[in-house]
């Protein structure tokens, strides 16, 4: 079996650079000027490390101001980063690993020259407003480079591998984690009010830039069915339909899947396909209007 943990060469283009640079830049904004001066926690890797920023503080003698945001989000994510190739590959592994790093050194770098100030004084339901605005401008701009950066959302995947549980489910459910646990850790009632409508208008950012549909039809056709339904539904935690027609050449019977597929996971799903069948046919198309896939 080959090894799961090895990089393919980077395929990046110029373009994917400036965005992933510009994306990281962005979210480190947010984080440093308008989410962590008021002890928001917008989930995710970054949102325990605003709890343990603060919670550290005087505890470290060698770091009397608190742990760094950006270095302890790293140290969150490399783990993360070698968990998701090892347990469901990972595609798009270098630009991640250049997005999380990145991020990182930008939240860092900011923190220190910029301090603990905020631009909005006084008022976290507008910086709460304004950081969720930035950092959904930034995600788009990683997902437009086809990236990611890391984070809750690889353990999401991780639990949801081999399971009926749906990713989506399990990043609310994690990022719901995590915003309680800023509850816990800060003792202030507003946390997760201010917090959860980061997140929410984090979401309505990302949903409303990304003008292109996120989701594709997958249409796969290949003689080794059964080995094509173990990689959706056991590898990559996706469901699908089969479908009957005939050649129209031979007039060969053949069962045809279906399934619904996210931009960012096509590569991966490609290459499963190919290394279990290199002569099986794959064709996306622009899914226009979703709706749960039967059995889902």
């Amino acid at each position: 079996m080959k090894s799961q943990l090895a990089f393919k060469a980077p395929n990046i283009k110029p373009s994917d650079y400036v965005l992933i640079i510009v994306g990281s830049f962005l979210q480190a904004l947010s984080y440093v000027l308008f989410l962590a001066p008021y002890k928001i926690v917008p989930g995710g890797v970054y949102g325990i490390s605003i709890v343990l920023h603060y919670s550290t503080k005087g505890l470290i003698p060698l770091l009397p101001e608190g742990l760094p945001i950006g270095a302890t989000a790293l140290c969150f994510n490399i783990p993360l980063m070698f968990l998701a190739m090892k347990k469901i590959g990972l595609a798009s592994g270098p630009k991640t690993v250049l997005t999380f790093v990145l991020i990182s050194l930008f939240t860092d770098s900011l923190s220190y020259i910029l301090g603990e100030g905020t631009l909005v004084e006084n008022d976290p339901f507008i910086a709460c407003f304004y950081g969720g605005m930035i950092l959904g401008m930034g995600v788009t701009c990683i997902f437009k480079a086809q990236s990611t950066s890391a984070g809750t959302d690889v353990l999401a995947r991780v639990l949801a591998n081999n399971s009926n549980l749906r990713v989506s489910d399990m990043i609310i459910a994690i990022d719901s984690t995590v915003v309680l646990i800023g509850l816990i850790a800060f003792q202030d009632w507003a946390v997760p009010l201010y917090s959860w409508f980061t997140i929410f208008v984090f979401g309505k950012i990302v949903e409303m830039l990304q003008t292109e549909n996120p989701s594709r039809a997958v249409f796969i056709v290949s003689r080794k069915t059964n080995e094509m339904k173990d990689i959706l539904v056991n590898k990559l935690g996706m469901r699908g339909t089969f479908l009957h027609g005939k050649g129209m050449y031979a007039g060969e019977e053949k069962e045809i899947i279906f399934t619904i597929a996210e931009r960012k996971d096509l590569p991966r799903l490609k290459n499963e396909i190919k290394e279990v069948d290199p002569d099986a046919f794959v064709s996306t198309m622009h899914a226009s209007k979703d709706s749960p896939l039967p059995g889902r």
